[in-house]
C-alpha cells in the first residue's frame, strides 16, 4: 500500500497540501492525515478523491506516537511522501512571552519534526520525497520571533543535510521557506497585538505555496522559495551580513 503522510493536516498549508496531493498523485492508496482536530480533517476528506486515513493525533504526545509506530508496523505501507506541517509560531519579545509557549514552539517545530521523519524513514524507498515546512524566518535571526526563526534555521539546516545523507538512497528531502502565507497562522502568532510589518507586502496565498512546493520536491529541489521578494530576501541574507539586515528589519516593523 501506498501511502502519502501529512501532519498538520486540520488547516493551513496541512490542508492544502492535503488537497494538492489528492488531485496530483494517482498512484498512492491513501492518504493519511494527522492533527489534533479530527472534525475539521474528517470536513477537508469529504472533498478528497482518495480513501483517507484520519489520525487524532498530538504530535507532542509520546502514547499518540507509540500509537502511530505501532499503526505503521502491523500495515507496513510505502510512504511515498512525507510532508511535516505541523507547527507554530508566537510573536513578542522573549522576556514577555510565556516560557510553556516558547517551550512548545521547539516541541513540535523540532523534536516532532525529527521524530516523525525517523519513525517514517523505515517506510520509505526510492523516489519517496520528503517534504519539511521551514520558513523564510530560517534565513536569519528574528527578533520579537526569536524561537520560532531559530525552531525554523533548524528545520532548514536538518532537512538540507539529510537530503544529502538520502540521496543516495534516491530519497529526496526539500524544506519549504515561504514568507508570510494567508493562513490560521497568524491567529496565533500575533495574538498578544504584535502585527509583522512586512506581511502586508509580502502575503501570499497557501494554494500557491504549496503547487510550488511539489513542484520543486518532484523536480528534487533541495530548497522551495516562493515570490520574488522571498527569493531576494533569501539571496540578501547570503550577501549582507545579518547585522546589516537586522538594523533594517528593526526600521521596518516600527510602528
Amino acid at each position: 500500500m501506498n501511502i502519502i503522510l501529512i501532519t498538520g493536516a486540520s488547516s493551513g498549508m496541512g490542508v492544502e497540501f492535503a488537497l494538492q496531493t489528492d488531485n496530483i498523485f494517482d498512484r498512492v492508496d491513501e492518504i493519511w492525515m494527522i492533527a489534533r482536530r479530527k472534525e475539521a480533517m474528517l470536513e477537508v476528506a469529504q472533498h478528497m478523491d482518495h480513501t483517507t486515513r484520519i489520525l487524532d493525533m498530538d504530535v507532542t504526545n509520546d502514547a499518540h506516537f507509540e500509537r502511530l509506530a505501532n499503526l505503521l508496523a502491523e500495515e507496513k505501507p510505502t510512504i511515498r511522501m512525507l510532508i511535516n506541517c505541523a507547527g507554530y509560531g508566537v510573536m513578542g519579545k522573549f522576556t514577555k512571552l510565556q516560557a510553556k509557549e516558547q517551550l512548545g514552539m521547539i516541541d513540535v517545530n523540532c523534536r516532532a519534526l525529527t521524530r516523525m521523519t525517523y519513525l517514517c524513514l523505515p517506510y520509505m524507498r526510492k523516489n519517496s520525497r520528503i517534504i519539511q515546512l521551514a520558513s523564510s524566518a530560517a534565513f536569519m535571526p528574528q527578533p520579537e520571533f526569536a524561537v520560532y526563526a531559530a525552531t525554523k534555521a533548524y528545520v532548514h539546516s536538518f532537512s538540507r543535510a539529510l537530503n544529502r545523507e538520502l540521496r543516495p538512497k534516491r530519497i529526496y528531502v526539500t524544506s519549504v521557506c515561504p514568507g508570510p502565507v494567508d493562513t490560521p497562522f497568524f491567529d496565533i502568532a500575533e495574538k498578544d497585538g504584535k502585527i509583522l510589518a512586512v506581511k502586508k507586502l509580502t502575503m501570499t496565498r497557501a494554494d500557491k505555496v504549496v503547487a510550488q512546493a511539489l513542484a520543486d520536491s518532484y523536480h528534487k529541489k533541495e530548497v522551495s522559495v516562493y515570490s520574488g521578494f522571498i527569493k531576494a530576501f533569501h539571496i540578501m541574507t547570503k550577501l549582507i551580513p545579518h547585522r546589516v539586515l537586522l538594523m533594517i528589519l528593526g526600521c521596518i516593523q516600527k510602528p
